[in-house]
């Protein structure tokens, strides 16, 4: 009975293992999860430092400056959330990150379009270019680029840094969206002419619709790269009414420079637009670049 009682065992885990090594579930070595979580808290702990330092008084930060706040005082946020400073910067913000998604997502499609679709002489020059814009930053292009936004007249107004942040979001977004767009079979293309739709319906209706993933991922690039930008404005913005939020968050910390927990409640309401929109749609950048990967 003992032998007949072990040998069930051992059918029944072999055939559990077996259930495992089907269902395809593989854990990873727990060093990769220990390296996993390093970097998490790394990345993690500034920014909670940040939002619960706003919570804090100054003198809790300073006797204490890794001490939870105790009591938690709100009064920062709610200063910061009552000046019009902050509304007139996250306004900015917005018109320029919605300004730069757009200009950037039209202009990249229609270029994207023609380099993946047609052929012509210098095409694979005009998507080296494009490729090469990757590897040039702004920071070196900031003297050449401000004469030429004095010489167009823009400098201190938000088209200053709009068309410039449009122009270094295009190399991204076309490298992106020329595979999405490649990968529509020809025979579609085909089939809608003889039913005849003209290249531009074809576009509009079944390019567009069918590179949705991508044109939402360069979208949500484009978006936050904007939002977060700050060497462009620095440069070309002088009015404090025309800063944006990270030239909003440096106006403010030179104001309020002893007030360091309302610096950080300002910075704190700086940054989560940009997070809770990057939260909101991570799938959606993840599922676009693996589409891009693969085509």
């Amino acid at each position: 009975m003992t032998d007949a009682l072990k040998t069930s065992v051992a059918i029944q885990a072999v055939g559990s293992r077996r259930r495992r090594a089907e269902s395809g579930v593989r854990w990873g070595s727990p060093g990769v999860y220990l390296l996993a979580l390093v970097l998490i808290t790394i990345c993690v702990t500034p920014l909670l430092y940040i939002i619960v330092g706003g919570f804090r008084t100054n003198s809790q930060i300073t006797n204490d400056p890794s001490a939870w706040p105790d009591p938690w005082e709100i009064a920062n946020y709610t200063d910061v959330l009552a000046s019009s400073e902050f509304w007139t910067a996250m306004l900015n913000s917005t018109l320029s990150a919605v300004g730069t998604t757009l200009g950037a997502v039209v202009l990249g499609v229609m270029a994207s379009y023609v380099i993946a679709r047609y052929d012509f002489s210098g095409k694979a020059v005009m998507y080296s270019l494009f490729a090469a814009g990757l590897m040039f930053p702004v920071t070196v292009a900031i003297t050449p680029l401000y004469l030429m936004i004095r010489n167009l007249g823009l400098v201190n107004s938000l088209g200053g840094i709009i068309l410039p942040q449009i122009a270094f979001a295009l190399p991204t977004t076309i490298i992106i969206l020329v595979p999405f767009l490649r990968a529509i079979p020809r025979e579609l293309e085909e089939a809608a002419s003889i039913d005849g739709a003209s290249r531009l319906g074809f576009f509009w209706r079944m390019v567009i619709p069918l590179s949705l993933p991508g044109v939402i991922t360069v979208g949500i690039l484009a978006f936050i790269g904007a939002w977060n930008g700050y060497m462009l404005p620095l440069f070309i913005l002088n009015d404090p009414a025309l800063f944006t939020l990270p030239l909003g968050v440096q106006n403010f910390a030179s104001q309020y420079s002893v007030d360091t927990a309302r610096v950080l409640a300002y910075t704190s309401l700086s940054m989560l637009p940009a997070l809770i929109f990057f939260s909101m749609f991570e799938r959606r950048i993840v599922g676009g670049l693996t589409g891009a990967v693969k085509g």
